[in-house]
Order: C-alpha cells, then sequence, then structure tokens
C-alpha cells in the first residue's frame, strides 16, 4: 500500500504569521499520525520562513511514523539531516528564494554533486530519495548517482489532469517502469490532490510514498483534519 506522507510546512506558514506557537506544528504532526499518516515530510529553507530547525529537531524524538526531511543539499541543510538521522532525506534543487519546488534536478549535469551528498547519506544509514521530473535519463543518473529512491514531479500530470487523465498520467507511468527495472523505489509530489490522486494510484499502485501539503491542509479547512487524512488514504486503496 501507498504511504501518505503528510506536508506539514504550510501549518508552520501559519503559525509563522502571527508569531507565538499556535498551531502547534508538533502537535499537529503527532495527530496527522494520529489520524492515519504513514510519514511526516518537512522542508526547512534557509530563511526559516515556514518550517524552523527547532521544529525539526522538536519533531525527531516524537514522531512515530516515517520522518522525511527534504530540502537544498546546501552544507548547513547536510548539517541537519546528519545529526537529525531521518529515515528519509529529499534532495531538491530549490533555490532559497524559491516558493517551492518547480523543477527535478538535471541529474546528469549534477551527477558529481549528486553522488557525494548521496553517499554522505547513505553512509549514516539514511534513505535516499531524488526529486526528478518524468524523464528517462534523469531517473538513470539518480540510480547511477546512488538514489535508494526518486521523488516524481507531478505538476505537469496534475496541470493536465482535468483536460485529458489519460495523457496527463502516460508520462508517469512509463517513468515508474524504467525506475522500477533500475532498482529504484519510486515516490510522488507536488500538486496531487484529491481530484487527482486516485487516478494516479491506480496507474502507478506500486508507488511506495506521495507526500502532500498545500492541497491537503488547504482541504482540512474544510472538512477537518482528521476527515481529510482518511479521504486521502481512501485515495490510496
Amino acid at each position: 500500500m501507498t504511504k501518505l506522507s503528510v506536508n506539514i510546512n504550510k501549518v508552520a506558514t501559519l503559525r509563522n504569521a502571527r508569531g507565538g506557537d499556535v498551531p502547534n506544528v508538533v502537535k499537529v504532526a503527532l495527530d496527522c499520525e494520529r489520524f492515519g499518516a504513514e510519514g511526516i515530510t518537512v522542508h526547512p529553507r534557509p530563511d526559516e520562513r515556514h518550517i524552523r530547525k527547532s521544529d525539526v529537531y522538536d519533531l525527531k524524538p516524537l514522531l512515530k511514523t516515517e520522518f522525511n526531511i527534504e530540502g537544498y543539499p546546501a552544507p548547513e541543510f547536510i548539517d541537519l539531516v546528519l545529526k537529525v538521522k531521518p529515515h528519509q532525506v529529499t534532495l531538491v534543487p530549490d533555490s532559497p528564494v524559491q516558493l517551492t519546488s518547480n523543477s527535478g534536478w538535471d541529474t546528469k549535469l549534477n551527477y558529481d554533486f549528486l553522488t557525494e551528498i548521496l553517499e554522505t547519506c547513505n553512509n549514516a544509514g539514511i534513505r535516499t530519495s531524488v526529486f526528478v521530473s518524468a524523464d528517462a535519463e534523469m531517473i538513470e543518473y539518480a540510480a547511477k548517482a546512488g538514489a535508494d529512491r526518486v521523488e516524481l514531479y507531478t505538476e505537469p500530470y496534475a496541470t493536465a489532469y482535468e483536460k485529458n487523465p489519460e495523457a496527463a498520467v502516460a508520462p508517469f507511468i512509463a517513468a515508474a517502469n524504467i525506475a522500477r527495472s533500475l532498482g529504484l523505489g519510486i515516490n510522488a509530489g507536488h500538486d496531487l490532490s484529491l481530484l487527482n490522486l486516485n487516478f494516479f494510484y491506480k496507474n502507478i499502485p506500486w508507488i511506495e510514498e506521495v507526500s502532500i501539503g498545500h492541497a491537503l491542509i488547504s482541504d482540512a479547512l474544510y472538512l477537518g483534519l482528521e476527515k481529510t487524512i482518511q479521504e486521502y488514504k481512501n485515495c490510496l486503496r
């Protein structure tokens, strides 16, 4: 069964908008677990505009499910990851000023850089995932660089889904088959929602994990967090 990892960055954004500690990021993460999420994802950025380093340290000893830290592998990020030792680190090619991830790695161009980072994390016993587009060459170089998994960047799927679901998912099916043939685990994330998640899952049921934040937290404003998590889990059945 595909695991649901809830990205709680938007909860931290709401907290930071007013200062203080409401909503409490750790409590929300633990409630997500209690309501059925199989993982928690955070993306600490250098400016700490949502998740802070202190949140990462606070979460690690309390979470009972999988902890996934994603981010650009700058030295300070890797230092944090090696100290916290999450279950998984997801490497994304974001610059510090980006609002959100909007492309996958060019794993061929960045092969040497990624190889060194992946080796460091793997040697520390941390499962590694590389954020890539649905592109055969990028997936192949991620495997060569030593990644355990790839995370497919699914915004193009989400954008095209309403017009033509079959055409939208086709390149992701092909990419997932290539990744599987190379022995890579497969994650997916970005703009997956209650609208498009089930169709994606039905076409690629061997995906290990989906990481969902913005849409899930937005849905929770209407449905409540517990019901929202159950609705997303229903999409993965």
